[in-house]
């Protein structure tokens, strides 16, 4: 395998619109690319979001380690909810912690995740696990579940376990919390005053319980803690990365950068560095969202890192094969079900039910509790 094609399988990228373009193609096979990931742009309506997952995962027999590709979306509920009508539009995370109720947590999940699953979506950037400290944080907000740490870690299990049950893999998100912030990352990078006490007491009490829960991959936030560590944002800092999750949580799974393309990176950052620090860092997969011009720039980057020994053949041979690994036991029907069987899913009553009684507060009836 050929260094390019080791360095493909560590990334995520977005493409243009509801269908792939040759060069996409062309892009993501000789380069081996890990996965996709969808936007608005890419879902019109569920027959074609099928068809592009079905054209997605096609080109994995062409491809050198022919697995799966992750094919991700952030489907949180509330605003971040990529998916239109007929889908079932399911509330803000938020009225999941009003109603304090695990086992609706759960269902949530687990519905959610098989109306993806039924269409070809195997990731769920979700769920955002913040803990929502300051009323100012108009970035989080009604994505987080609740302003108490215990409260979120209540619920993150459940809702991790409620993506198992569905089949598609979840992403703990942004660790290691997002919830205090004022500042938009998309935008700027935030710097935040909380040292290693405040973070064990509060932002890092669900993280610890989705861990533990088994979560699949955990995205990591473009945030600066000046107090932890001083030089780097928890994306490119292996104080956060390799110490804090891997040594101190002892997290074996997969851990992803948001968007490398955000301003909180771009600004402060040279493009072609921020792919070898994120993976300098202790980060298994990059992801790169809405300009097409970055992943080659990345790619080429990290092979030159790679030459002058900045990066360790050895250390991503290791990540590759624990990427292939989650994908062997996770991926194991990557192709979509055909869309006679999606549509019995997608969007049905005892969805639309769930969804609008936590939606107006009530606790549904005759939800089983699997949690």
């Amino acid at each position: 395998m050929s260094i390019r094609e080791l360095i493909g399988q560590h990334m995520l990228i977005g493409v243009s619109g509801a269908t792939l373009t040759n060069e996409e193609k062309k892009f993501i096979v000789d380069n081996n690319i890990s996965g996709v990931v969808l936007f608005a742009r890419n879902c019109i309506e569920p027959k074609q979001i099928r068809d592009l997952c079905a054209e997605i995962q096609s080109l994995r027999h062409k491809m050198k380690d022919k697995a799966p590709l992750f094919i991700g979306i952030d489907m949180e509920g509330g605003r971040v909810h990529r998916l239109k009508p007929p889908f079932t539009q399911w509330p803000a995370l938020k009225k999941i912690g009003d109603l304090d109720a695990p086992t609706v947590a759960f269902h949530f999940t687990q519905r959610m995740g098989t109306e993806l699953l039924s269409v070809g979506i195997n990731l769920d950037f979700a769920p955002c696990i913040d803990v929502y400290t300051n009323p100012e944080n108009t970035v989080i907000g009604d994505r987080a579940v609740s302003t108490d740490p215990y409260q979120v870690e209540k619920m993150a299990s459940a809702l991790v376990r409620g993506y198992i049950k569905s089949g598609v893999l979840s992403c703990a998100k942004h660790f290691p919390g997002h919830g205090h912030t004022i500042i938009d990352s998309h935008e700027e990078l935030p710097i935040e005053d909380a040292d290693m006490n405040r973070l064990n007491e509060v932002e890092l009490v669900p993280f610890r319980k989705a861990l533990r829960s088994r979560v699949d991959m955990v995205m990591t936030a473009h945030i600066l803690f000046k107090n932890v560590d001083p030089k780097w944002p928890v994306t490119l800092s292996e104080t956060f990365l390799k110490k804090m999750m891997r040594d101190d949580l002892k997290y074996k799974g997969l851990i992803i950068t948001d968007d490398l393309d955000m301003k909180a990176m771009a600004k402060h950052y040279d493009k072609d560095q921020i792919p070898i620090r994120a993976m300098q860092a202790g980060a298994d997969l990059l992801l790169y969202c809405n300009e097409p011009e970055s992943p080659p720039v990345a790619i080429e980057g990290l092979m030159s890192a790679v030459a002058q020994g900045q990066l360790n053949k050895s250390d991503l041979e290791q990540t590759h094969r624990k990427i292939l690994d989650v994908k062997k036991v996770k991926l194991l029907t990557p192709d979509p079900r055909p869309i006679e069987e999606a549509m019995e899913i997608i969007g049905c009553d005892e969805h639309k039910y769930i969804a609008d009684c936590i939606r107006n507060g009530k606790m549904p009836e005759g939800l089983m509790d699997e949690t």
